[in-house]
């Protein structure tokens, strides 16, 4: 039995959803800092390269540049266009950061839960 079945794409989920809570806590951070640039990346289309589908690069020397590690690499963080861009060069719209914030935190529970619940049916499954 393969705990990837078992658990689905919450686990990667959880790991970008982690690593967008950061970036966004970031802009928010930022919200007064001139000429900061605010950032996110695109979660579906991070998510849909976790599934599955394909061979990862590998690297045959250790000598070689490795690979980005961790859930997102920083080529695939973007910098977000404004609406309404400030004086002073800063692109943070407070709101759209809080919100999104707050969605994604709520996006993170939703795998949190999907995950425990999983993790109960096979602790029954086991003790049977």
């Amino acid at each position: 039995m393969k705990f990837d079945n078992a658990f689905g794409v919450h686990e990667q989920a959880l790991k970008l959803r982690s690593r967008r809570a950061e970036v966004l806590a970031g802009n928010i951070a930022n919200a007064d800092t001139p000429g900061y640039k605010a950032r996110d990346f695109d979660f579906h289309k991070l998510i849909q390269q976790q599934l599955p589908s394909g061979e990862s690069m590998r690297t045959t020397n250790r000598h070689h540049i490795q690979p980005d590690s961790g859930p997102v690499s920083a080529s695939e963080i973007f910098y977000r266009i404004p609406s309404q861009p400030s004086l002073d060069g800063n692109t943070v719209d407070s709101q759209l950061e809080h919100s999104a914030y707050a969605a994604n935190a709520m996006e993170y529970q939703v795998s949190l839960r999907f995950l425990s619940g999983g993790m109960k049916k096979l602790m029954i499954a086991i003790k049977g």
